[in-house]
């Protein structure tokens, strides 16, 4: 049996699972699919399109499932597809996509603090920190497990590797490989995330392995092309670095130098 407060809006099309708590001032558009256990805290927005999952909180003023702001744009039926288990803070804005994908897709197990937007489009993974007012553009990738801290500001098309760490305030119209850690003015290389690696798990030979990867790339003048074959001639070949490989070997934007 949810628990609706009657001071909640919600259009009688939509679909709401067992066990979810809205709170006051809610408003929950048609066409919004809620799965069970959610907690909406007061004055969320749930706009036509959305798909949530299960387990979920969504904190006051949170606004999911918004049309984009995309000029070529032009009222498409397209949705927002949000996973399991997300703590989703104040004032938060998730957009639902455009023609161009159909959908904007965030994963399961994720924290996105505070006044953060991802955009149109977007394909957010899962296990990810988002820091208080981190904003993603249409079409950004962040894959599985990355942090990125408060005030990072993402560039339409860029993606951003997993377990990688990127800096409070950075910038970047590039591409940031997986495992590292990314910062300065402008944004750059700044060394391997071995503390995050470390507390994930992974192996000491692995970790080893990795860093050599990053030294071929980032600290022997070498084209990336030129890097990528002497990995694969000196590194010992294994998930972590085929993941690698293929990250910059796939760049479009060109990754963070």
């Amino acid at each position: 049996m949810a628990k609706i407060s009657p001071l909640a809006l919600i259009d009688p099309e939509a679909k709401i699972g067992e066990n979810c708590e809205i709170g006051p001032f809610c408003f929950i558009d048609k066409n919004v699919v809620i799965g069970d256990n959610n907690v909406l805290m007061n004055s969320v927005t749930l706009l036509s399109g959305t798909r949530l999952g299960s387990g979920n909180t969504l904190f006051p003023g949170a606004v999911i499932g918004a049309i984009p702001q995309d000029l070529k744009f032009k009222g498409e039926e397209t949705i927002v597809e949000i996973g399991d288990n997300n703590k989703i803070r104040e004032n938060v804005t998730i957009h639902r996509g455009t023609a161009s994908k159909g959908k904007t897709i965030v994963g399961s197990n994720n924290l996105i603090m505070e006044n953060a937007h991802i955009a149109h489009d977007c394909v957010f993974g899962n296990g990810i920190i988002m820091g208080n007012s981190t904003k993603l553009a249409g079409e950004v990738t962040i894959d599985d497990n990355a942090i990125i801290s408060a005030v990072v500001l993402v560039h339409q098309f860029c993606r951003i590797g997993g377990y990688t760490m990127v800096q409070g305030g950075t910038r970047t119209s590039k591409d940031i490989p997986p495992f590292i850690m990314a910062g300065k003015e402008p944004v750059s290389y700044a060394g391997l995330n071995i503390v995050g690696l470390r507390r994930r798990g992974f192996a000491p030979n692995v970790i080893d392995n990795i860093h050599h990867a990053y030294r071929l790339i980032y600290n022997c003048n070498l084209t990336v092309s030129e890097a990528v074959e002497q990995i694969r001639n000196e590194v010992p070949m294994s998930q972590e670095i085929e993941y690698i490989i293929d990250f910059v070997s796939a760049s479009k934007r060109g990754i963070i130098r």
